[in-house]
């Protein structure tokens, strides 16, 4: 059965109309403008998913099913993941809840949803999941709604990643999980110092050759991360906006964490 959605959600559309977002400013040194933000991501949105995976080698799908796979059970939903991109992490919970679990994916970079919507309908995932064009900072859903919210790769992206944790933790539902996967730098020497090496000088010269772009993305990648805070400072942040029973779990290294948290 399809499950079922609180009454503000079985309002929306369910034609996965695309939403109007609410415009946000900057609060970071790095430009994390909303405007620029949106306008890095509908540069690089046609290469995006194709350099996801030649850059992480494919590690960045097994991460994402891993956070999938770390969903509470019984997975019933619903599920919201924001800054969701083309989808990725959305389409994964919707398999680790057998297909038949309702999604949202919410971002607010319009060429990504639509990648998103028609990568849901190559996957026969076009009835369950909604594609929602929004602000992280404003989600546009009452509170206690989903049992689960989560973000891959894009809460650093936020003007304000506080004020987008303070709602994802305000949505989720009392003892829902809140899930958060992000780069990180390992803390083995060697490793570290090859991985900075990569990830500094050869990531952002592939990257701008495959996806050329007036913003050099794949420069502000390895400088919006190493800007981000990580570990336990970043699962103290967690704590300060209302999460219990936080946890850590290292993925490839330490060149990715996931970062879980229940709401009380």
């Amino acid at each position: 059965m399809v499950s079922q959605l609180p009454a503000d959600i079985n309002n929306r559309s369910a034609d996965t109309t695309i939403r109007e977002p609410v415009r946000s400013e900057p609060s970071a040194p790095l430009d994390k403008s909303a405007d620029r933000i949106r306008a890095m991501f509908a540069e690089i949105a046609p290469r995006y998913d194709f350099l996801n995976h030649l850059l992480s080698a494919g590690l960045d799908i097994a991460w994402r099913r891993r956070t999938a796979q770390r969903a509470p059970r019984p997975l019933v939903g619903p599920i919201l993941d924001v800054c969701t991109g083309t989808g990725d992490l959305a389409l994964a919970y919707w398999k680790a809840g057998s297909r038949r679990v309702v999604v949202i994916g919410l971002d607010a970079c319009e060429p990504m949803l639509r990648l998103a919507q028609r990568k849901a309908r190559r996957h026969g995932a076009a009835d369950w999941i909604e594609w929602v064009l929004g602000d992280t900072q404003q989600l546009p859903f009452a509170t206690g709604t989903f049992q689960v919210v989560s973000v891959a790769f894009g809460i650093r992206n936020v003007s304000d990643p506080l004020q987008g944790l303070s709602e994802m933790v305000r949505v989720c539902t009392r003892g829902g999980q809140v899930a958060v996967l992000e780069f990180a730098f390992p803390k083995n020497r060697i490793f570290g110092r090859l991985f900075r090496w990569y990830f500094n000088r050869v990531l952002p010269r592939i990257g701008q050759f495959f996806a050329r772009n007036r913003f050099e993305a794949y420069r502000y990648l390895p400088e919006s991360v190493g800007l981000f805070e990580q570990g336990t400072a970043f699962a103290r942040r967690l704590e300060e906006v209302g999460l219990g029973q936080v946890e850590m779990l290292p993925m490839t290294g330490g060149i990715a964490t996931l970062y879980l948290g229940r709401k009380p």
